[in-house]
């Protein structure tokens, strides 16, 4: 099923808040959505909607992340969260969502993309195991489903560190 992906416009949050409660089953991802949009870090460029037939069905949001190590802090982009409502689940649109973010995180010069998810999902995109870089999550999670892709070759070479999310991270 095709999806015009588009970035977000404010008159799409509301949309986007009830889309992330409902695929998530809870509040804390649209509360964290609506946080992240306040802080200056925040990418607007990088908050993504897949729309069909002029409803929201989908949402993908890019935020700024370090990865610190005693030696060294380096940037990088975090893919968080990511949503597609119950009922448009399985169709593609999560996939169309993902190449598009990583397209345009790649053209405004991003050089490399962490996620925490699905470890049967991501892997198609190119994203492997973090912990291939020696990247940890600060989040006690199965090693499989922490996972990085670089947007630009050689971007996470040498590095190695705990990834620091934004703080509205640490209130999910």
């Amino acid at each position: 099923m095709q999806a015009t992906i588009r970035t977000e416009e404010p008159a799409d949050y509301e949309a986007i808040r009830k889309l992330n409660d409902e695929a998530f089953g809870q509040q804390n991802e649209g509360r964290l959505i609506e946080a992240l949009r306040a802080m200056p870090a925040y990418i607007a460029q990088l908050s993504l909607v897949a729309e069909i037939r002029g409803k929201i069905v989908g949402h993908i949001l890019f935020s700024p992340v370090e990865i610190q190590s005693k030696e060294a802090v380096h940037h990088a982009t975090a893919l968080a969260p990511m949503a597609v409502l119950p009922e448009y689940q399985g169709r593609g649109i999560g996939s169309q969502l993902v190449e598009e973010g990583l397209r345009r995180a790649r053209q405004l010069g991003h050089g490399a993309v962490i996620v925490l998810g699905h470890e049967w999902f991501y892997p198609r995109f190119g994203f492997q195991p973090a912990r291939n870089w020696n990247i940890r999550c600060p989040f006690p999670v199965p090693e499989a489903a922490f996972m990085a892709i670089e947007l630009r070759q050689g971007a996470l070479k040498g590095v190695k560190g705990v990834v620091r999310y934004l703080k509205p991270f640490d209130e999910v």
